[in-house]
This record gives structure tokens, C-alpha cells and sequence, in this order.
């Protein structure tokens, strides 16, 4: 079975051709609170202000003909989320984050939990190596290698688990066979209540902040106007 997931950059005029060649899709997903040109590559010249509303609007069309058996948004903060839910017919299945120890998401958790969306996380290990990414390496964080040896599981075994543990689905990414074999066999064993308390004394920092969205075109002038000032 193949799980199709597919994205848009927030434009309600990407709905239009997936609505007419699109079979069905499992989930579609807003990518993020940013928008740019159709037909166009990601660059501040290409930018322009959204319109969550109406790229909901034509997602809700998508959920209503069938072609999307679920429908959410990726990227989303509380504010954004709550602003959604004020317009939505349908409300979102699924906010997909950066979420791993070092950004824990706790505030956005408990909201996604009151309103029945379910936290997905991308970048489950801090996506280590990325260019983008802006801040410490989660699998050298020492309470997660203090934690890996005390089980003895690699750290990204124990992120992974930690992750399943506070009620929400990891995606890691990778192409080595032993790696991917390794990030699966996660269910068969848990992380003791006194560990996971530890992981609450890591310092919280966003890694992936998508600088490239914050200009005048898009209407976020500062990362604290993307991100609603979680960050």
C-alpha cells in the first residue's frame, strides 16, 4: 500500500488542478504559513500574502468531493491554528511540526489535543546535517545520550520513542537500510517515567525557523510575526 500525502503552498488556485486530475490522495497538507507566485520556484521575489480562508476553503472542496480523505495544515502555530477553526467547515486532521526533544512543542500539544487534531512530527531528530537547521544537534543533546545509554538504544531510537511516548507520530527520513531498520524498532520497549521527566530540562530552541518567508512580500517582517512568537 502507498500512503499519499501531498503538500501546497497555501494558494487556493494549486486545489484546482489536483481536483481535476487527482484520483485520491490520503492527506493533504498546507505546507506553511507562506505563500508564493503560481508557477513559480521559493524566493523572496516570489512571495506574497496569504489567504488561509480561501486556500482552506478550496481544500474543504477536495475533502467534500472525496479526492482527500483527510485534510490539514503543516507549520501551523496556536494562533494560526485557532484562526483556522474560526472559519473552517471542516476542521484539520493534522498539524505537522517540528517537533523532537530540543523543540518540544508543549503549548501547541495541548492546544491540538483540546481541539481533536492530531501532532505530527517532521524532522523527528532535528534533521541533523540540513542546512537549515539553526541551532544544537538533538542526538548530542547529554540528557538523550544519558538517557540512550541507560537503555542502551542509540539517541535516535530513544528521540523517536520519546516522541511516541508524549502522543504524537514521528516521521524520520532517511536512505541507510540499517538506519531505517533501526528507527522502526521502537515499539517493543519504553522510556521509564523518572527518564522522561529529564527531558523537560532541555533548553527549548526552534531549529528550522524558514527565514526565507520573512519578508515584506509575504506580510511577516520578523520571525516573531511568522511564527506568532513561538519561537
Amino acid at each position: 500500500m502507498v500512503w499519499l500525502s501531498v503538500k501546497i503552498c497555501l494558494s487556493p488556485l494549486s486545489c484546482g488542478p489536483l481536483i481535476m486530475h487527482l484520483k485520491m490522495c490520503q492527506k493533504q497538507l498546507i505546507h506553511g504559513p507562506f505563500r508564493i507566485k503560481k508557477g513559480t520556484t521559493m524566493g523572496p521575489e516570489n512571495l506574497i500574502p496569504t489567504d488561509i480562508p480561501a486556500t482552506w476553503g478550496a481544500m474543504e472542496e477536495l475533502y467534500h468531493s472525496g479526492k482527500a480523505r483527510a485534510i490539514g495544515v503543516s507549520n501551523f502555530s496556536c494562533k494560526k491554528l485557532e484562526d483556522l477553526f474560526a472559519v473552517a467547515c471542516v476542521p484539520p486532521a493534522v498539524n505537522q511540526v517540528e517537533c523532537h526533544p530540543v523543540w518540544q512543542q508543549d503549548k501547541l500539544r495541548k492546544l491540538c489535543q483540546s481541539k481533536g487534531v492530531h501532532l505530527s512530527a517532521f524532522s523527528p531528530l532535528g534533521s541533523p546535517g540540513s542546512p537549515g537547521v539553526n541551532g544544537p544537534s538533538v542526538l548530542n543533546d547529554p540528557i538523550v545520550v544519558s538517557v540512550a545509554e541507560k537503555l542502551q538504544k542509540t539517541p535516535a531510537q530513544v528521540v523517536l520513542r520519546w516522541g511516541i511516548q508524549m502522543g504524537h507520530s514521528v516521521l524520520p527520513k532517511s536512505t541507510n537500510e540499517a538506519r531505517i531498520k533501526e528507527n522502526i524498532n521502537i515499539f517493543d520497549w519504553s522510556i521509564p517515567e523518572d527518564l522522561m521527566a529529564k527531558f523537560s530540562e532541555i533548553k527549548q530552541v526552534r531549529l528550522l525557523r524558514a527565514e526565507f518567508a520573512v519578508h515584506p512580500r509575504s506580510g511577516c517582517n520578523t520571525l516573531e510575526d511568522l511564527w506568532d512568537g513561538e519561537i
